[in-house]
């Protein structure tokens, strides 16, 4: 019979092989059964409600109607197009944290070319313009921290974060500016005209959206895993030192990705306000900054990967607003349902990358 040297820790945590794609699929379907079974408990003891029955609520809110489905189809783009702009920053370790701030000047821009534009110039002419202008402006948005980040190392996290501040301003500045009613709000921009607005296509309201992030995601896929520039970038976000011993121009690579990162940030201010609410606010960007860094992560900065965690998360946020309508829940209820089930979808991060190991099942030399 094996002996277990008294020294010895009961349970021991090491870092396992990279996982395949099978056991981080078997990780992740393991997990949501988890966070299914817990939720059901907390809903049966604390709500005393059927599981089964809020859990239909739940995908009903999301697809329970052709029009709930395009909705949850159009804020997928959204946060879709937002977590890929995060990808060529994150994934050279620069942890742009400025996406609210880069999404809003983009849609800041849009907007004011609606309001001087919309009725002067064709719609497909200003389109063309406002997505070229609302990249130009998130990109050099984003292109400040990066150039001081290249040149003098600061911060990146705290710059980016104080930038998204300092877009909010700016947004409320132009809001009041524009604002002849003494509302607060510019309202909806060329409702009439509707000058700047995205044209239905194929008899739907949404296509150009999804056509412009489907575009846009391949895009930054074949950019990271193909081009010059995306190899660059992943050498820098592995080793600063080895990217300096091979020749890469660090500074350099770090402007041009920072840059491209807060372009398409930009891009989606221009996608929700020209596609989406036709209006801007400080509100426009609706957080989804933030969330798009869980979506980035999670996704290990693949961006096909984030198409399916962007769909899983706005299905959560749709399901949890539903279930607080049919039962009468307040937001913080159907909130912890939604954040016991994204506790467990992370915890696969740790189960993918650390084994744990028991004193009594430990082979010799392990």
């Amino acid at each position: 019979m094996k002996t277990i040297n008294r020294n010895e820790p009961l349970v021991r945590i090491t870092r396992r092989d990279e996982a395949s794609f099978i056991q981080k699929s078997i990780t992740v379907f393991i997990a949501v059964l988890c966070a299914l079974l817990v939720s059901a408990l907390f809903i049966n003891f604390v709500t005393k409600l059927d599981p089964i029955s809020v859990y239909v609520s739940m995908f009903k809110g999301a697809f329970g109607t052709s029009r709930r489905a395009w909705i949850t189809i159009r804020d997928t783009c959204l946060l879709l197009l937002i977590s890929v702009s995060l990808s060529p920053a994150f994934r050279m370790r620069f942890w742009n944290c400025g996406a609210e701030g880069q999404v809003l000047v983009g849609g800041l821009t849009t907007a004011a070319f609606m309001i001087y534009c919309g009725d002067k110039i064709p719609t497909v002419l200003l389109l063309l313009l406002m997505i070229v202008v609302s990249a130009i402006a998130g990109g050099l948005w984003a292109f400040l921290p990066g150039y001081f980040k290249a040149k003098y190392d600061t911060n990146e996290t705290l710059f980016t974060l104080m930038m998204n501040y300092v877009a909010i301003q700016i947004v409320e500045f132009f809001v009041d500016f524009w604002d002849k009613k003494q509302s607060h709000s510019v309202g909806i921009i060329n409702m009439k005209t509707k000058g700047g607005w995205f044209p239905e296509i194929f008899g739907q309201q949404y296509t150009l959206n999804i056509l412009i992030v489907l575009i846009i995601t391949v895009f930054i896929y074949i950019y990271m895993r193909y081009s010059k520039h995306g190899y660059e970038g992943a050498v820098v976000g592995e080793s600063v030192a080895t990217a300096y011993y091979a020749g890469i121009n660090v500074p350099r690579v770090i402007r041009d990705n920072v840059l491209l990162s807060g372009a398409i940030a930009g891009i989606a201010g221009f996608v929700e306000v020209a596609g989406i609410s036709h209006t801007i606010s400080r509100q426009t960007s609706g957080g989804r900054g933030f969330t798009a860094i869980i979506v980035c992560w999670l996704a290990k900065f693949s961006p096909f990967a984030m198409i399916a965690i962007s769909a899983f998360i706005v299905f959560l946020d749709k399901g949890a607003a539903q279930i607080a309508s049919d039962f009468g829940l307040n937001e913080y209820a159907s909130n912890i349902i939604t954040g016991i089930i994204l506790f467990f979808i992370l915890s696969t991060e740790f189960f993918n990358n650390y084994k744990i190991s028991f004193a009594h099942n430990r082979k010799e030399g392990e």
